[in-house]
């Protein structure tokens, strides 16, 4: 704020990468986002983090196929055209060598969950983009932008990230 000489009062709005993705991240990043809202009384608008993801490649043909790590070799991931719509639900799956081989059309990886499986999937049509990693509020601006401008709002109160799996805690024997 210092350096754009803004101040918290000028923000029409926050936006929050709503999740799939970290439990504590996911936790601490919305709460931050909501607790700023009400302190100011503006919106808040949520995004998908697999379409942030997906949103830092450009491509003619083929699916887009963000992979966030989820720890052992399990992943969330998601489907998107060239055109970024969602073409295939959020899932967290477990990655083996059979993984998205009915596929037909070229599949564009990215994220840290594709770069743990680039020994695993191998081929032709399995496209690897190792430069990008994380999502970015980079890719997050425009479709923030676009949710401003439509209004598409989440419920302050009642928002809650999209964690995908029960959080559950495992403690060392």
């Amino acid at each position: 704020f210092a350096e754009s000489h803004l101040k918290l009062q000028d923000l029409s709005a926050i936006a929050v990468s709503q999740g799939p993705g970290s439990y504590t991240g996911l936790r601490i990043g919305v709460s931050a986002a909501k607790g700023l809202c009400y302190a100011l009384s503006i919106p808040l608008i949520a995004v998908d983090t697999l379409e942030i993801l997906a949103r830092k490649i450009n491509i003619s043909n083929g699916i887009i196929l963000p992979m966030i790590d989820a720890r052992r070799l399990e992943v969330y991931s998601a489907f998107f055209d060239s055109n970024y719509a969602k073409i295939r639900e959020t899932k967290a799956e477990i990655i083996d060598e059979n993984s998205f081989q009915e596929e037909t059309e070229i599949l564009h990886l990215i994220g840290d969950g594709a770069m743990k499986f680039k020994e695993i999937l191998t081929g032709e049509k399995f496209k690897y983009y190792p430069e990008m990693q994380f999502p970015s509020a980079t890719e997050m601006s425009l479709i923030t932008f676009q949710k401003f401008q439509n209004k598409q709002f989440e419920d302050v109160a009642y928002f809650e990230p999209f964690y995908l799996k029960d959080f559950v805690l495992i403690t060392k024997k």
